[in-house]
């Protein structure tokens, strides 16, 4: 009997145990239903990037209708395209800069501001996301990354602002800014990274070897077929002097 309830002690201690890791795994698990934005690719310092700020509905009965995404002032962006996107209107606001960026060897007085996705249909339905992409550029080379404001505005008029600074040490915060991470500056022009160059300068090497090596064997073939030629015409040279004397 002592065996036995021992047994079913150990079997219920492991089952609270169990549960109990549970719990804590799933407390532990952080929330993925965040405004966020990732490059397509890389978003390298210096360099021109497409990003997507990724939004997912965290309503069940309730669409969301309309983003706002507020770009980092410290940090302004000359150059901000949208991706046309079926069932959304969007709209790009610049606004003057204290002080003008030089981009390409020219001034800009302005950068964008704030780009606004407004629903025209249903909008983001419940258990759905969706992309919105743009091409942004030139991108700092004076910092590691870009944190930008986005406002989620469902159906039902609420509005969650995804506003709230990631402070080093602390846990995220409940509702954080979307943060676009910068890799190291590329080597070559418009993203192009030094391994990138590296290959292709390979690449014509190899071509430029093919090639000498191609004209080498075209020139010795050409070569030995001369010789060939040339040998038999004097082979037909002689016999043919021959037959004349022979003939005289």
């Amino acid at each position: 009997m002592k065996a036995i309830k021992g047994s079913l002690k150990a079997s219920r201690l492991a089952v609270t145990g169990a549960a109990a890791a549970s719990a804590v795994l799933f407390l532990s698990v952080p929330a993925f239903a965040h405004v966020t934005v990732q490059p397509e690719g890389a978003a390298a310092k210096g360099d021109y990037a497409v990003v997507d700020f990724k939004v997912p509905n965290e309503r069940d009965n309730a669409s969301t209708t309309k983003l706002e995404v507020a770009f980092p002032a410290d940090h302004p962006l000359a150059s901000v395209m949208p991706q046309p996107l079926d069932g959304w209107k969007v709209q790009v606001t610049k606004s003057k800069l204290a002080k003008p960026l030089t981009v390409h060897g020219r001034q800009i007085d302005e950068a964008v501001t704030k780009v606004t996705w407004t629903a025209t249909g249903k909008g983001i339905e419940p258990g759905y996301f969706q992309k919105f992409p743009l091409s942004v550029g030139q991108l700092p080379e004076d910092t590691d990354h870009l944190v930008f404001k986005a406002l989620q505005t469902y159906s039902n008029k609420e509005v969650v602002r995804w506003i709230e600074p990631q402070k080093e040490g602390q846990e995220e915060p409940e509702n954080p800014a979307p943060v676009l991470r910068l890799s190291a500056a590329s080597s070559g022009p418009h993203g192009a990274t030094a391994e990138g160059a590296s290959a292709s300068s390979g690449a014509k090497d190899t071509a430029s070897e093919a090639s000498t090596g191609t004209s080498d064997t075209t020139a010795r073939v050409l070569g030995v077929v001369g010789i060939v030629v040339g040998a038999a015409g004097v082979a037909y040279g002689v016999l043919a002097g021959r037959r004349r004397t022979h003939q005289a």
